[in-house]
């Protein structure tokens, strides 16, 4: 069972404060009103520590004080809780207020020991005790300034090595992009190639090239640019420009190459949208419109998109082969998109339509920007 930093600072508090006290006492017989001002400043210099973590400047002023007080109340008892105020005030990295507090303690406790008449014991005595507490204070700001620097280079290690695991994860998202650039990139361009051959040889034939080819021909065309913008977004390059809501109307004119009925309708301001929801918006009616055409059945769909001050709606609608009593196999597709919007903050809906089809509604928040 591990023991929180709260619970040991309490604990040593406490410790601080009773040694103090069991100090103060042992050397203490008679009861006064000022002894009774000397326990209570003994006390609460100790039980001060439980703070150092918070605020270490607070605690050396109050230890401070403190042990000034009780030395001018009659209490020669060593200032400890100042000790551990001035190894904490330089762990947290105040070295310049805690030096100034011990030359300040330095100068108060020889007059507050004047005031209460413990200097009677002699001038080489007193000489000899004001050496060994200069010595102490430092031995304290040594320790903190020790640790601190400990803690600081541990610090910096943990960054190295986070950096180092950053790198490498870098390097390896790169390879990946290139091996699957130059994989998918040779396949679809011996598809593209082949593709126009025959709209080509179709051409000077004078026969009509058939929609599936022209439409093939222009889907190897995008694979392609696809391709090569997310090399490029792997490779954090921002040369190319990413696809957004500006680019929709091409998608859903895509669609209508393969013989989807498809319709735009795009309503509202669009003003300040951001760069990510912009590219959203472009992944969802891609998405949709691919899984339409492959897997629905329908002969028409509907893309509207609603901008609106501080949500951008998305909502495509088509008339397939779903019915309300089936669920949506959850698809690669279906779990890219809800990542995305919910990544964004937003909320996606994809499921059948009651008058049969299917429906995707989006939204996602827009910040809007001045």
């Amino acid at each position: 069972m591990r023991i929180g930093p709260g619970v040991r600072d309490w604990a040593i508090a406490v410790g601080v404060a009773a040694t103090l006290l069991v100090t103060g006492l042992s050397r203490q017989h008679s009861v006064t009103s000022l002894d009774l001002l000397g326990y209570a400043l003994l006390t609460a210099g100790g039980l001060a520590l439980a703070a150092r973590r918070r605020a270490p400047v607070t605690v050396l002023a109050v230890t401070g004080l403190c042990a000034a007080g009780y030395q001018a109340a009659g209490f020669d008892v060593p200032a400890v809780a100042f000790l551990f105020a001035v190894y904490a005030a330089v762990r947290a990295g105040h070295r310049i207020i805690a030096v100034a507090a011990s030359v300040a303690l330095l100068a108060a406790l020889p007059l507050a020991a004047l005031l209460s008449g413990l200097h009677d014991t002699g001038e080489a005595f007193a000489q000899a005790r004001g050496a060994l507490e200069i010595a102490w204070l430092i031995a304290a700001g040594a320790a903190g300034e020790a640790l601190r620097q400990a803690e600081r280079r541990a610090d910096e290690a943990e960054r190295t090595r986070e950096e180092t695991a950053r790198h490498r994860a870098d390097e390896e998202r790169l390879r990946i992009a290139r091996e699957l650039h130059d994989s998918l990139t040779h396949q679809i361009s011996v598809i593209k190639v082949q593709a126009e051959v025959a709209v080509h040889v179709a051409r000077r034939r004078g026969e009509p090239v058939p929609e599936a080819l022209l439409a093939i021909q222009e889907a190897g065309r995008e694979a392609t640019r696809e391709l090569r913008a997310t090399l490029e977004a792997l490779r954090d390059d921002d040369t190319a420009p990413p696809r957004g809501l500006d680019h929709v109307p091409e998608l859903v004119e895509r669609a209508r190459t393969i013989g989807l009925d498809a319709t735009l309708t795009i309503e509202g301001r669009r003003h300040g949208v951001p760069a990510a929801v912009d590219r959203t918006v472009y992944r969802i009616v891609q998405e949709s419109l691919t899984n339409i055409a492959r897997h629905s059945g329908a002969a028409t769909a509907s893309v509207r998109i609603d901008c609106r001050p501080d949500v951008l709606a998305i909502r495509i609608d088509d008339d397939g082969t779903s019915a309300p009593d089936t669920a949506p196999a959850p698809g690669l597709g279906l779990l890219g998109m809800r990542e995305r919007v919910t990544a964004l903050g937003g909320r996606l809906r994809a499921e059948p339509r009651g008058e049969g089809g299917f429906t995707v509604q989006a939204e996602l928040p827009v910040e809007r920007t001045s």
